[in-house]
C-alpha cells in the first residue's frame, strides 16, 4: 500500500446538498421548501403561532408588576463592615459613607444609595452614615458604642424619570419656557 492509494471507505464521507442549483439536482426550484406561503419565503417568523388559536405563552396567568419607583440599595451586613475595618480597609476612628465603603471594596457601586443590614456583629465604635438601615443593625451599632445616621435617598436626575411622569414634566417645562 502507498500513501497515494490511502482512501475513505465508498460512503464516508457526504458532500452537502446544495439546494436551488437547477432541476436536474433534485433539490432545484423551490429548495426543499414546497410551494409557495409564508414558510417558503426568508425571514419568516412563527414561533408560539397555533394557527388562529390562543398561544399557550398567551393563556398562562400574569404576575406581578414592575414597581418604577423602587429604590435599589447597595446592601452591607455589619458583620462584612467589622471584616473590613479588622483588615485595616475602614478606619473606625474616622465617619463611614458610601464613598468611603467603595474605595474599601466592601460595596462596587452605590446605586440609589447604601442600606445597613444586621447579618453577622460589630465591636467597633464607627460613625456611618447610610440611605437606610434595618433596626437590628441600628442596635447593633449602638450597642458597640457607635451610632448610624440615616439620611433621605437623593432623588432620581431629571432624565431618567419614569415613562409616565416624563410628558408632564415635559409640559411643565414647555409651561416654564411660555411663562419665561
Amino acid at each position: 500500500m502507498k500513501l497515494n492509494e490511502l482512501a475513505d471507505n465508498k460512503g464516508a464521507r457526504k458532500s452537502r446538498m446544495r439546494v436551488g442549483r437547477g432541476i436536474g439536482s433534485g433539490k432545484g426550484k423551490t429548495g426543499g421548501r414546497g410551494q409557495k406561503g409564508q414558510k417558503s419565503r426568508s425571514g419568516v417568523s412563527l414561533k408560539g403561532f397555533e394557527g388562529g388559536q390562543m398561544p399557550l405563552y398567551m393563556r398562562l396567568p400574569k404576575r406581578g408588576f414592575n414597581n418604577i419607583f423602587r429604590k435599589n440599595f447597595a446592601e452591607v451586613n455589619i458583620g462584612r463592615l467589622q471584616q473590613a475595618i479588622d483588615a485595616k480597609k475602614i478606619d473606625p476612628g474616622k465617619p463611614v459613607d458610601a464613598d468611603v465603603l467603595n474605595e474599601a471594596g466592601v460595596i462596587r457601586r452605590t446605586l440609589d444609595g447604601v442600606r445597613l443590614l444586621g447579618g453577622g456583629e460589630i465591636r467597633a465604635k464607627i460613625e456611618i452614615t447610610v440611605n437606610g438601615a434595618t433596626k437590628s443593625a441600628v442596635e447593633a451599632v449602638e450597642r458597640a458604642g457607635g451610632n448610624v445616621v440615616v439620611i433621605a435617598v437623593p432623588p432620581k436626575p431629571e432624565g431618567k424619570l419614569p415613562k409616565n411622569r416624563k410628558k408632564a414634566a415635559r409640559a411643565k417645562g414647555q409651561e416654564d419656557h411660555q411663562a419665561g
